[in-house]
């Protein structure tokens, strides 16, 4: 499938997929890169919004509000195996102040949640694909090996939440334009990785 977008399901539940970090310190943006590579990988439908949320903390609220359903990728500290995957759907996901703090941004994903929900605006589905952490501490460095390999595993997660809503993404058939990228001017995973030395 060469086009950017799938047919609208019938359904038309408003589904975000967002991923969320700093790609400037190491792991913390396994949920950018992780995102970036979903979109270079699949088409989704016209009800689906992917969205490169980096760190813009309690601005992405706006686009919760918009939201049905919520997939977020992003880095995790639960003390886990570094890389290693943790799916957290609905009530499992943190949303107030005091719960375990999941996201490693000075933002937590917690309040841009807590937020949404005070308002009475929060994606009635909720999934957090999250990767423990290995090394936060490399500035301009890149994503270490036990995260950069959970990248393919956390998008066919990604994949299955999106087919049990009812919007499957199909994986491209053609290369996508660098026109269509989500991270460009040399941002993104590739170019950035070629200059970065790796753990």
């Amino acid at each position: 499938m060469n086009g950017t977008r799938l047919p609208v399901p019938e359904n038309k539940r408003r589904i975000l997929v967002l991923g969320i970090g700093n790609i400037l310190w190491a792991d913390e943006g396994f949920g950018v890169r992780a995102v970036e590579e979903f979109h270079r990988r699949y088409v989704v439908a016209d009800n689906v919004t992917i969205l490169d949320g980096g760190t813009q903390g309690l601005y992405l609220v706006s686009y919760l509000e918009q939201a049905d359903c919520l997939i977020v990728f992003d880095a995790i500290d639960f003390a886990l195996p570094p890389g290693e995957l943790k799916l957290m759907r609905d009530a499992e996901v943190p949303k107030f102040a005091g719960a375990k703090k999941i996201s490693l941004h000075q933002t937590g994903f917690q309040e841009v949640l807590s937020a949404a929900d005070l308002l009475g605006r929060c994606p009635r589905e909720l999934a957090l694909i999250g990767c423990q952490a290995l090394d936060l501490q490399h500035w301009g460095g890149p994503l270490t090996a036990p995260v950069r390999f959970q990248i393919a595993p956390a998008i066919e997660l990604a994949c299955k939440l999106l087919t049990q809503w009812g919007s499957p993404a199909a994986p491209r058939t053609a290369p996508l334009p660098a026109s269509e990228r989500l991270l460009a001017n040399s941002i993104d995973h590739a170019s950035y990785e070629m200059g970065a030395q790796p753990i």
